[in-house]
């Protein structure tokens, strides 16, 4: 099996359904009426032209000129009707560089399962990744001239070059995900974050085993001399010479304290301590991470905001009720890990071991929970007016049926957050988890329109660190029928139910 398995495999569903979707939606729809003709204004060589309806960096169609490229000598072999670049930029072949970004997508979520979990079978890592490539979002947008397969794949290849310590690729990486979509400068803090931690942990527990190792060789040599007196001289020259190693020990022992809350404090001091210690060879680690976000500060300076189009019908809003609508569609689409007989007890076992603590902690949720939809729940007028979206539904018929609604909502969001935090907490240590939810935040927050299309990132990250340890074949496969079965439905609905508005000619067709 392995990554070439994946590749296979995945191409056997990727090239018909994208042969049937472009046999059946021929010209470009919804967003990709500004995406297609602005990528062909770029394959007839004009590259001042910029659409001021797209909100995005160009990233996607400098790929797909690459794409096309490297197709293009084929095509004037096999294909008469092709005389020229920018006609073979059609709606058809730049949709197919989707395709292959969902390819090489899928052998990289391989590629990180391999490596979080080194002991696992290929063909059991095969499966995951392949199940995982039907995310529904993930997968419906294969199909179409989107960014965010190639947003997706760009922010997973540069965690996974962090994870081997790659950080100059990782920073190369961040700058053509950030190319692709601005908001992924979040999931570059993520990533940088997530490597401190690691560099930071992993040299502390180095050093407390080469400090071990030393200590109990040179008791082993002395045990057989003049016995506890040697001992004590050469326990007092440990403390008179290795001050620094019993310090860092005593912060492995202070890290691996992560039983109760109180694990968080002491992750924070320990990343604090270390990193302050470590600090000029962090500098120079991560310091092409540091280059990028600078760029990156610079141009929102120049740009005026973060949003390179269409400013006015996407600023800035303190919409927190979308990190609360990210983890009950989460939890919905994961509903095997989070709503089984054993998550529920344990949840429930967790709250009455430490029920004080458990109670505020829940208690500050709720609160939160409620104030957040009642406050900062935000009806985009996109979202109201769009009859096209699953979101517009969703929100009329199940958010806003009745007042109370959101409200009875709330408990069912909360208890999604705990379980996903829960889940991430048996494989990360609770300092990455903190920083896994504040990027969340940071990247749903500020997004006044529901679009479930955003959550494909920190979906993924939430599967490839809580299920590739603890879940078994049937978590995974029933997991996989959600995906199918919502994925034939939607696309079903996309393909062979269109419908007309009286309004407006032309044929509408659903979509997420």
């Amino acid at each position: 099996m392995g990554k070439l398995g994946v590749a296979a495999i995945m191409s056997l569903w990727v090239i018909p359904i994208s042969i049937m979707v472009n046999h059946i939606v021929p010209e470009p729809y919804m967003d990709e009426i500004f995406h297609v003709p602005q990528a062909q204004q770029y394959c007839n060589g004009n590259f001042k032209s910029w659409d001021p309806m797209i909100t995005t960096p160009p990233g996607l169609y400098y790929l797909s000129l690459a794409h096309v490229a490297s197709l293009f000598p084929g095509m004037l072999l096999m294909n008469n009707t092709t005389q020229s670049f920018s006609e073979a930029c059609s709606t058809s072949i730049l949709r197919s560089t989707n395709a292959i970004f969902a390819v090489i997508c899928g052998v990289l979520v391989y590629e990180i399962i391999r490596f979080l979990e080194p002991n696992l079978s290929d063909r059991m890592a095969t499966f995951m990744a392949l199940v995982m490539s039907l995310y529904p979002l993930h997968w419906f947008f294969t199909f179409l001239y989107y960014t965010d397969v190639a947003s997706l794949t760009a922010v997973l290849a540069m965690y996974l070059a962090c994870l081997k310590k790659r950080y100059t690729l990782s920073a190369l990486f961040g700058t053509v995900a950030i190319f692709i979509r601005q908001t992924n400068v979040v999931w570059m803090l993520f990533v940088v974050c997530s490597g401190v931690i690691d560099f930071t942990l992993d040299s502390v527990k180095s050093s407390d085993k080469n400090e071990k190792q030393r200590v109990n060789q040179e008791l082993h040599q002395t045990s057989d001399k003049k016995g506890e007196t040697l001992r004590s001289n050469l326990r007092k020259r440990k403390s008179d010479n290795s001050s620094d190693a019993r310090s860092r020990l005593s912060i492995s022992k202070m890290i691996s304290s992560t039983e109760d809350t109180s694990g968080l404090i002491y992750d924070i001091y320990a990343v604090i301590s270390t990193s302050w210690n470590m600090k000029w060879s962090l500098v120079v680690k991560f310091s092409p991470f540091a280059v990028v976000v600078l760029a990156f500060g610079i141009f929102i300076l120049w740009n005026g905001g973060i949003v390179l189009g269409a400013k006015e019908d996407h600023v800035v809003s303190p919409h927190f009720a979308q990190i609360m609508y990210f983890s009950l569609v989460s939890a919905l689409f994961s509903a095997p890990l989070h709503f089984s007989a054993d998550q529920l007890r344990n949840q429930f076992q967790k709250l009455h071991r430490n029920w004080p603590l458990s109670l505020l902690l829940t208690l500050v949720a709720l609160i939160t929970g409620f104030a957040s939809v009642h406050f900062f729940s935000l009806a985009h007028p996109y979202l109201l007016a769009d009859n096209r979206h699953y979101p517009f539904y969703l929100w009329r018929k199940i958010i806003n049926v009745h007042w109370s609604m959101k409200y009875m909502l709330v408990p069912v969001y909360v208890y999604s957050w705990f379980s996903i935090l829960t889940l991430l907490a048996k494989t990360r240590r609770k300092i990455w988890v903190l920083v896994y939810f504040l990027a969340t935040c940071g990247v749903l927050v500020p997004t006044p329109l529901i679009e479930f299309r955003y959550y494909t990132i920190p979906f993924y990250l939430f599967m490839l660190h809580s299920c590739v340890r603890s879940s078994g074949f049937a978590t995974w496969l029933l997991i996989g029928t959600i995906f199918v079965c919502t994925n034939v439905f939607t696309m079903a609905m996309f393909l062979f139910r269109p419908f007309k508005w009286s309004h407006e000619d032309g044929v509408q067709r659903f979509i997420w």
